[in-house]
């Protein structure tokens, strides 16, 4: 999974092969083919990894309101020190934009679990009556959830970025409490 990771972020799933994979882990194509037929179904199961790391600590902690922001935050940070799985989805969600690529569906479905999750936040945010002036839940759950895929993006291009300070400013703004 470690080997598929890196290929897919570092070729993108078009130009990263199974026999790639393969040799970075001392295994035939044959043999890698046994246990993943297909590209598609070796990125289905590192994209289920990767939705398992990211999301397991904040899931055992069952965060509300601000507290999934911090949480939020704090999976970015977490990802920061392990890049390659920003460099995986940075990569991956630009070729996955055209329907019939093998991971369009996993994006379109977990770019709105995100949403969902951000709406949660923000609406308990709301409720808390600290949600910033003038902007509705909507709003900061998208901009909250395209501050961090555009973030990210610029991160790859220069890792010199303050991601986590930049996106903490970012999602900071739509509330009324210091974020930390």
């Amino acid at each position: 999974m470690d080997a598929a990771t890196q290929v897919f972020s570092e070729s993108g799933l078009r130009e990263g092969t199974l026999r790639d994979i393969a040799e970075r882990v001392g295994m035939t194509h044959a043999g890698m083919r046994h246990h993943f037929p297909t590209k598609a179904a070796l990125l289905a199961a590192v994209l289920r990894r990767r939705d398992e790391i990211s999301l397991a600590k904040g899931a055992a902690a069952q965060p509300r309101g601000v507290e999934i922001l911090r949480e939020w935050v704090d999976a970015t940070r977490r990802h920061v020190a392990q890049p390659t799985l920003i460099d995986l989805e940075v990569t991956l969600v630009a070729e996955a934009t055209v329907p019939d690529h093998p991971a369009y569906e996993y994006f379109v479905e977990a770019y709105g679990r995100a949403e969902e999750l951000l709406q949660r936040a923000f609406g308990e945010i709301r409720a808390d009556g600290i949600l910033a002036p003038g902007i509705t839940v909507t709003q900061a759950a998208r901009v909250a959830l395209a501050a961090t895929v555009g973030l990210q993006q610029l991160w790859v291009w220069d890792r010199d970025r303050d991601l986590v300070g930049e996106l903490e400013f970012a999602i900071g703004s739509l509330i009324t409490v210091p974020l930390e």
